[in-house]
């Protein structure tokens, strides 16, 4: 199995140590290859660099950079890096705080496993919560270090996959809490934080006006049963997703009004 690993907290984050050695443990080091941002690219959700080219920089055999997206990251990983070889699988992570619930729509981890499913390889994005609970411990990605193996595994493994032409990925978020709180694993599905929206906080400089974005609280608690509150409860949340953002409930609601 090849695995290809990407982030987008770019190629010095810890969280890319730790989802290479989750990968390394599945899969041996010498199929495991990485295409990450060159810098910092949280919140950039699923966008390309489509209008200016970007610069692949190999550091090391199987390590690369790009500069660029998440996204241009696996288009780099698929069509030149290992355009011979092909991954089986993408795996995006370890983000350095949640993609759950609302966040998942900014996240360019999320984003990079878009892109990859586009391209009929499967993905998973993985993410570690941050709360009182693992903030101040001295591996704050412990949770996600210690599970990620299994849980990774399972999905390989058991999970359904290749069903349509919108294909199936999975976005996993790791409990905020040491290892031995971890409670398990649960299927949940997207939650939603009531008032918990990105706003700007306005700042003013030498007559210049700038506008710094501010996230909301991240201890707002969902719904039972989906990604959030499992999570706060100290639970792996597992979230099937898939890129088509049709509505079809409403579909037949709104052929009545055009059809």
């Amino acid at each position: 199995m090849r695995i290809l690993i990407t982030n987008d907290d770019g190629i010095e984050a810890e969280g890319l140590d730790v989802l290479y050695q989750i990968a390394s443990t599945i899969a041996g080091e010498e199929n495991v290859w990485i295409v990450a941002p060159a810098s910092e690219q949280s919140g950039v959700g699923h966008c390309i660099s489509y209008s200016c080219p970007v610069q692949v920089i190999k550091h090391s055999e199987r390590r690369y950079s790009v500069t660029g997206s998440p996204a241009d990251c696996v288009l780099a990983g698929l069509f030149d890096v290992m355009k011979d070889n092909r991954p089986d699988i993408v795996l995006s992570g370890v983000n350095r705080g949640n993609n759950a619930a609302d966040n998942t729509l900014y996240s360019g981890t999320i984003g990079a496993c878009m892109e990859a499913v586009l391209h009929h390889v499967k993905s998973i994005a993985l993410s570690q919560y941050y709360g009182p609970k693992n903030r101040d411990l001295l591996d704050t990605f412990e949770a996600s270090r210690s599970a990620g193996v299994e849980v990774v595994r399972k999905l390989i493994e058991e999970a359904p996959w290749h069903d349509g032409p919108y294909e199936l990925f999975y976005n996993v978020n790791f409990p905020p809490c040491s290892i031995a709180e971890v409670k398990g694993a649960k299927a949940v599905t997207q939650g939603w934080r009531e008032s918990v929206e990105f706003s700007v906080e306005p700042y003013v400089q030498n007559a210049k006006r700038f506008l710094f974005i501010k996230g909301g609280p991240q201890d707002q608690p969902t719904m039972p049963g989906t990604d959030v509150h499992a999570n706060l409860n100290g639970y792996v949340s597992v979230t099937p997703m898939r890129v088509d953002l049709t509505a079809h409930e409403k579909m037949g609601q709104l052929q009545e009004i055009f059809d």
